[in-house]
């Protein structure tokens, strides 16, 4: 195992009702600037229960906030938080939401020429941020507990990440019952989602880390079982409960301490949103099983691994196995409806040029867990995406 230093703090209000308990998270003797995204909070009751729960305090709502939040629609809440002197900003949503608002955040106090340098240069941190918390109201991404977010810029169809310890939130509130009125589409993604980001994490190489792969493994099981369940039945709670934390758990930073990570189906989806706004959950599905396949001799022990505590595939050859890991995760991403070949949203051979020419511009001639999947293995594991 690695060396690591892990410390998260967030504080997790996890439960039905508990979005009651906001007036004894939130600050009461400042400007608190309310962001939610596109009305489902309106429709879903959340909304009225926010707003019941910090009635009397200073609020100033801003809305509108894109799934893969734009930076141009943020940006107009930064000028917003800077001239009524935000104190806290609450995130009511999902994983965009929450996203947007730790840009927003950050970006408030960012003393630099223009806040998407923090995005573009990972040499620069945004060190400092507004205080921020948050009400989820979708599982998926994580974000609800860790430090990074993605931002698009729209006017030059880019999807960049960053990550700051600044913009952790001080508290999230979790209540499972927000799964009750989520159309089929999201719980697929966020599923879909939370799988990819574990196998982010844990499907490298081996380091001896058992608590982590265990642990990983635990959450993917989770998803296997509890996912499907959640889809057949929006009112099991139960089923929601296991669905939301096992999506928090994913990625708020326990599983990857001390173990290699990829992060290049990410990064490759990442641009796919950017150039055709493909669902995130969508572009990982679309990515992960070419990775999987053109890096199985760099995977193979995790991967075989994988087949066998998560799948329970022990017979046939390595090759076999592998295939048959493979071929369980294509399986079960279009179970819930997701494709996984790019020609199913319409994306053509002529994009992969296009997404690999970005990657040298940007000098990055090497990602994965070893710094060697290439420009060239990417063209490849794309096209058999086709």
């Amino acid at each position: 195992m690695d060396n690591f230093q892990f410390c998260n703090p967030v504080n997790i209000v996890f439960g039905k009702g508990q979005i009651s308990r906001l007036n004894k998270l939130v600050p009461a003797n400042t400007k608190i600037m309310l962001a939610y995204g596109g009305g489902s909070i309106f429709k879903n009751g959340v909304y009225d229960q926010v707003k019941d729960a910090l009635e009397g305090y200073n609020l100033i709502e801003f809305g509108g906030i894109e799934p893969n939040p734009h930076y141009e629609t943020l940006m107009k809440a930064v000028e917003i938080v800077k001239d009524e002197k935000i104190g806290f900003i609450l995130a009511v949503g999902g994983g965009s939401v929450l996203d947007g608002v730790k840009f927003i955040a950050a970006a408030a106090h960012w003393d630099g020429e223009d806040p998407w340098e923090f995005l573009t240069n990972r040499k620069l941190l945004a060190s400092s941020a507004v205080p921020l918390g948050s009400v989820l109201t979708l599982p998926a991404t994580g974000s609800e507990m860790n430090s990074t977010a993605v931002v698009t810029r729209v006017s030059t169809q880019e999807k960049m990440a960053f990550a700051s310890p600044a913009v952790l939130p001080k508290f999230s509130i979790l209540d499972p019952t927000v799964v009750f009125s989520l159309p089929e589409k999201q719980v697929a993604n966020g599923v879909v989602d939370a799988f990819v980001h574990v196998l982010e994490q844990y499907l490298t190489y081996p380091v001896n880390a058992q608590i982590q792969d265990r642990f990983a493994e635990s959450i993917l099981i989770t998803l296997l079982e509890e996912g499907p369940k959640v889809l057949a039945d929006r009112n099991d709670y139960d089923a929601a409960a296991n669905f939301m934390w096992a999506a928090t758990m994913a990625l708020n930073g326990l599983i990857g301490v001390g173990v290699p990570q990829d992060w290049a189906t990410h990064m490759i989806g990442h641009e796919l949103t950017a150039y055709y706004e493909i669902d995130h959950a969508r572009t990982l599905a679309i990515v992960l099983p070419g990775i999987m396949q053109v890096k199985r001799k760099n995977k193979r022990e995790k991967l075989l691994q994988y087949g066998e505590r998560v799948w329970g595939i022990t017979t046939g050859s390595e090759d076999e196995r592998m295939d048959a890991a493979i071929r369980k995760t294509v399986e079960f991403f279009e179970s819930f409806g997701i494709p996984t070949k790019l020609s199913a949203y319409g994306v053509g051979e002529d994009f992969i040029p296009v997404i690999c020419d970005r990657f040298r511009q940007r000098g990055l001639t090497g990602i994965g867990e070893r710094g060697d999947l290439t420009i060239e293995q990417m063209a490849e594991l794309l096209y058999l995406q086709k």
